[in-house]
Parts: C-alpha cells; structure tokens; sequence
C-alpha cells in the first residue's frame, strides 16, 4: 500500500465510478481499476461494490476512507511544510460567510493582495454548516463563520464581533407590528444558515406564530425581498445600516443575547499553519481589533 493506491481509493469513494476517478486524476481507467484489484488483494478485503451507475463503499472500505484521508492530508501537509520558507506564495483557499465577505474582508483583502502579491487567494462563500464541512474534507485551509464551532477535527478563533438587527420593509414601524401580519415569512440563506435558528427565536417572542421559510441564494437577493415586503430577516447592523435609506428597508433591536454574534475562523487541528495564512490572520484580526475599539 502506497500514497498512490490511496489517492485512488479515496478518488474512486469521492467519485463513485472509476471512470470520474480516472478523469480527476487524469490516468487510464484501466490504471485505476488495476490499483483497486491490487490494493484489494492486499488487503485480503473488498473495498468497492459494482453497480450499473458505479461503484460504493463496502464496510471494509468505509472503515479504510478515514484513514486513507488521514495519511493523504499528512503528506500534504509535509509537502507544504517543506516548501514554506517564510514567505507568502502559493495558493490560498478560504471560505467566508456571505455577509462577512460583503462587511469584513474587502480591507482585509485589499491590505493583502497588496502585501503579498505571489499568493493566489480564492474565496467561496457559503454557510457556517457547508464552509465547516468543506474545511473539515480539506477543500478550504480555513473559513470565516459564525461561532461557536464545536467539531474534534477543528480549532476556531474568534475574529470579529456583529451586533444582528431584524431587517424588514420600511412601512413596518415596529416588532409588535410584525406580529399582527399573521403568517411571515423568514428570508434566509440556504439550509445550514447561522443567523436562521436566531430568527425563529427572535419571532416566536414576539408572538409571530406562522413562520415560512424562503431560502435564497445571495444577500442580494435577501435584501430585495424585504424591500418589496416579502418577508424579515436577521443580519449585521453595520452591513444594512448605511443602506436603509436607500434601500427603504427598516432596522430593529433584538434581545442582546440573540443581538451578539461572534464570527470566528475555523481550520484543522492537524493542519499547517501556511505562512500564506498566517499573514492572511494577522491582517484579519487587526481589522477585528479596530473594529472593536
């Protein structure tokens, strides 16, 4: 067993079909299936069942994924260990919360690109939930999210601090005013939104009892639909208070414990602190400190 038949075993379960491995991996398919066959007899154990549409995991090869996965993010790791010397360069992947990439990280990003010019930096954006599983499966080397964050696998740090306010059209005068609308509607992003359990908590006091749910897929497109009255929903006060005016849309306080929201970023607990990130980090929380003073 060697990096090379794990790095196909692992392509083949990511995949499901031997012939999508073969293309990530840019070999021939009978390559792929001729490691499997020897990984398998090595093993003594069948690690793939065949169907029409691919192949799945057998029990046997679900318990060698994790570990299979381990091995491969420690010699990466190693690798980039190895080639950092100090200085800034290489690719970047970060993931950030729709709302902290629109407030926090265009100065942050901007003082960056500035310093470090050899880094390629790439960032997607997402929710606490799906940016949490992207870095915990090693598509991003680190994210900005809402906390806490409580997983084994990861360590976070708390960067900035947002106070949320309840965001609705502009005629909407107060909360108790909400309340007499009968069923609302709650304008969220997609399913592993932070802000959303917040939202539901901040309504159910306030005697809203039908609550809907409408996902959608920017800030953007929140921010209309509350314009246009479709519905409320929760976000930083000092992304949607120098807007309101323009964007006739009306601000309201919320209880202090669902007001404050910590936004920290996560990483792994056994990966290498790049000095791409380091720096990136350093950037982020002096922003974090001069926003907070």
């Amino acid at each position: 067993m060697n990096d090379w038949d794990l790095r196909i075993f692992e392509m083949v379960a990511r995949e499901g079909g031997i012939g999508r491995a073969a293309v990530e991996l840019n070999t021939a398919q009978s390559n792929v299936t001729t490691r499997m066959r020897h990984l398998e007899k090595e093993l003594d154990e069948v690690l793939f069942e065949r169907h029409s549409r691919g192949v799945k995991l057998t029990p046997a090869g679900q318990r060698l994924l994790p570990y299979a996965t381990q091995v491969l993010n420690l010699i990466e790791q190693g690798r980039r260990a190895a080639k950092d010397n100090g200085v800034p360069h290489g690719k970047l992947l970060l993931g950030s919360l729709e709302t902290t990439a629109a407030l926090r990280l265009p100065s942050v990003l901007a003082t960056y690109a500035r310093r470090y010019p050899d880094v390629d930096l790439r960032l997607n954006t997402g929710t606490t939930a799906s940016l949490s599983d992207d870095v915990i499966q090693l598509r991003l080397d680190g994210a900005f999210v809402t906390g806490p964050v409580n997983h084994r696998d990861l360590v976070s740090e708390s960067i900035f601090t947002e106070q949320l306010v309840l965001v609705s059209a502009g005629n909407v005068a107060n909360l108790d005013r909400l309340a007499a609308l009968g069923e609302l509607k709650l304008l969220v992003f997609q399913a592993g939104c932070s802000y959303r359990a917040r939202l539901e908590r901040i309504l159910a006091r306030g005697s809203v009892a039908e609550l809907r749910i409408r996902e959608l897929g920017s800030l953007d497109a929140i921010l209309a639909c509350v314009e246009r009255g479709v519905g409320v929903t929760l976000l930083p006060k000092a992304l949607v208070e120098p807007i309101a005016n323009e964007r006739a849309i009306a601000l309201h306080r919320v209880d202090r414990s669902e007001a404050d929201a910590e936004t920290v970023f996560i990483r792994r607990k056994d990966s290498h602190v790049s000095s791409a990130l380091g720096s990136l980090l350093d950037i982020a929380r002096s922003e974090g400190a001069d926003a907070r003073s």
